[in-house]
């Protein structure tokens, strides 16, 4: 039964990852339509919490017992990943920006090792130095940083936000009271929406984009098309089934799997948009996944449970 569930849950961060890979393809043109980074991210979580608010009056409890981590998740992992993320498309290339935010787990792995104080393997470490170097491909550092410097920022900032995506869809499930992701998902968005509306200032946005085409490469597609995708596919679905495959994972396993978001972003960029990367670029991408892969996939072994004949030690109280 054990060896199911986690096999459905590396099923589950498969297919989160597919949907999500495709946010950025469809959201860019609609940024080069003419909408502004942050109304996108408008859109996208202000429709996803539309779409949500049933279940978010079903899990109405949570309010109650839940309060800390439903604002946690929709500040952090819904509105800050979505904001920088889109902000950094927006002045760098598709699969670049997701290849900085995808830096995310190598901070996790700091976030282990220096605020939860977990031991790290030597192994998860140098997959963190090896994510590093392939950061430093990604943007040429060689070249004088040739890539937008605020863009990168963005990236690394969006990078900090999906580390606490992991942790925030993770907490609480070691204890009896263990929050519905459903719920979780749902009041995010409704946080996420409040907080995107407060930035974007959608009562400036040109709506009669909406109304017409966008270019896809070189094929118009209804800008209300492509907004449909981002919405139900690349947030609704994405979102719940990348959280229900932490709780049946682990952070960890599946942040290496949510990895692959950056390789199918970074194809459909190529295929859909027109944006080749150089191969120094295509290397440190695959440094960046490799190194991630390492990090995440090198846990620690279990301590050594004492043996019960021998007593243990006095401790003093604190």
């Amino acid at each position: 039964m054990q060896a199911s569930g986690k096999n459905a849950g590396l099923g589950l961060a498969l297919v989160s990852a597919c949907a999500f890979g495709g946010s950025g393809v469809a959201a860019k043109p609609l940024i080069e339509a003419g909408l502004d980074p942050l109304h996108v991210v408008w859109l996208r979580v202000a429709g996803a919490a539309l779409v949500l608010s049933p279940l978010a009056w079903r899990h109405r409890a949570l309010v109650r017992r839940k309060p800390l981590l439903l604002a946690g998740f929709g500040l952090v992992a819904v509105a800050g990943v979505q904001a920088f993320y889109f902000a950094s498309l927006s002045r760098i290339p598709v699969g670049v920006a997701l290849l900085l935010e995808y830096l995310g787990p190598a901070l996790l792995l700091g976030w282990i090792r220096f605020v939860q104080r977990k031991p790290v393997t030597r192994a998860a470490a140098a997959g963190a130095a090896v994510a590093v170097v392939g950061l430093a491909c990604v943007v040429q550092i060689w070249s004088g940083l040739s890539l937008d410097p605020l863009g990168v920022l963005l990236g690394l900032a969006a990078a900090c936000c999906q580390a606490f995506y992991f942790v925030f869809a993770d907490q609480g499930t070691d204890g009896d009271d263990v929050p519905d992701p459903m719920g979780v998902i749902a009041y995010g968005m409704l946080v996420g929406a409040v907080v995107m509306t407060l930035l974007a200032r959608p009562w400036e946005m040109d709506w009669s984009v909406l109304g017409g085409n966008a270019l896809l490469g070189d094929t118009e597609v209804p800008a209300l098309a492509l907004l449909g995708w981002v919405v139900l596919v690349a947030t609704v679905f994405a979102y719940l089934t990348g959280v229900v495959s932490v709780r049946k994972l682990s952070p960890q396993v599946a942040g290496v799997v949510a990895c692959l978001e950056a390789v199918i972003a970074t194809v459909l960029a190529w295929v859909l948009l027109g944006e080749h990367l150089s191969t120094p670029q295509i290397v440190g991408g695959a440094l960046v996944l490799g190194g991630a892969f390492i990090a995440q996939s090198s846990r620690p072994a279990p301590p050594v449970r004492p043996d019960p004949a021998v007593p243990a030690p006095e401790t003093a109280r604190a």
